[in-house]
C-alpha cells in the first residue's frame, strides 16, 4: 500500500499590499513613509508601507497616534477597486498552478501545490515562479510559506518578509513550532498572549507541556 503523499500548502502574502499599490502608481511616494486610509481624528489606518512600520504604525492603529509616532507620514485615500483588480490578476496567476485556492483576504490565500498543475518537482520551486510571476505582472513583491500545513505555512510566510520564502518541512515542524513565542501564533493578540505570559507560557514548548 503506497503512502499518502505529503501535502504541499503555500501561503502567498502580498507585501504591505495597499500600501505598496499606492507606491506603485505614485513614484512620489515611493521611499517615504505611506498609510492607507484618512488622517482625520477619527480615522483609522488600513495599510502602512515598511517605511511607516519602521516608526511603528500598523494597520488598524489610530490616525492621530500613527501622526505621533511618524510625523512625516502621508496618508492616501484608499481605491479598493484597484486593489480588486490587482487581487484578481494575481489570482489568475495562481489559477495557472493549482484548483485548490483559499483566499483570505485581497491580499492573501492558501495554495494547495501537491498536484500542482505544471508539474514542478517542488512547492518550494512552484512558490518562486509564482512570486515571479507576481512580480513582472504586477510590479509588486510577495513573500511566501511553504509547509504541510495551512497553519505552518501562514507562520513561515512571515519569516522571511518582505519579499522573500520560507520552507517549513515535516521534520523541523514540531521543532520550529516549540521555539516559538506565543505571540507569534496565528489567532494569537495581544491581549491572549499577554494571559499566557502571565501563566508562564512563552513558547510553543511551554504551550505543548500545558
Amino acid at each position: 500500500m503506497s503512502e499518502k503523499p505529503v501535502r504541499k500548502i503555500i501561503h502567498v502574502d502580498m507585501d504591505a499590499f495597499y500600501a505598496s499599490v499606492e507606491q506603485r502608481d505614485d513614484p512620489s511616494l515611493r521611499g517615504r513613509p505611506v498609510a492607507v486610509g484618512y488622517a482625520a481624528k477619527r480615522g483609522v489606518v488600513a495599510a502602512a508601507s515598511y517605511e511607516a512600520r519602521q516608526f511603528g504604525v500598523r494597520s488598524a492603529m489610530p490616525s492621530t497616534t500613527a501622526l505621533r509616532q511618524c510625523p512625516d507620514l502621508v496618508f492616501v485615500p484608499p481605491r479598493f477597486d484597484v486593489y480588486r483588480a490587482v487581487s484578481g490578476q494575481i489570482r489568475r496567476i495562481f489559477e495557472d498552478y493549482t484548483r485548490l485556492i483559499e483566499p483570505l483576504s485581497l491580499d492573501e490565500a492558501y495554495l494547495d501545490v501537491t498536484d500542482n498543475l505544471r508539474g514542478i518537482a517542488t512547492a518550494s520551486a512552484t512558490a518562486k515562479e509564482i512570486r515571479a510571476r507576481i512580480l513582472a505582472e504586477t510590479a509588486l513583491t510577495a513573500s511566501a510559506g511553504i509547509s504541510y500545513n495551512k497553519f505552518l505555512a501562514k507562520l513561515a510566510s512571515d519569516h522571511r518578509k518582505p519579499n522573500g520564502q520560507y520552507v517549513i518541512t515535516p521534520d523541523i515542524g514540531a521543532a520550529f513550532i516549540e521555539q516559538l513565542p506565543v505571540g507569534r501564533f496565528h489567532g494569537v493578540g495581544p491581549v491572549t498572549a499577554e494571559k499566557m505570559r502571565a501563566l508562564d507560557i512563552h513558547t510553543g514548548a511551554d504551550l505543548r507541556a500545558q
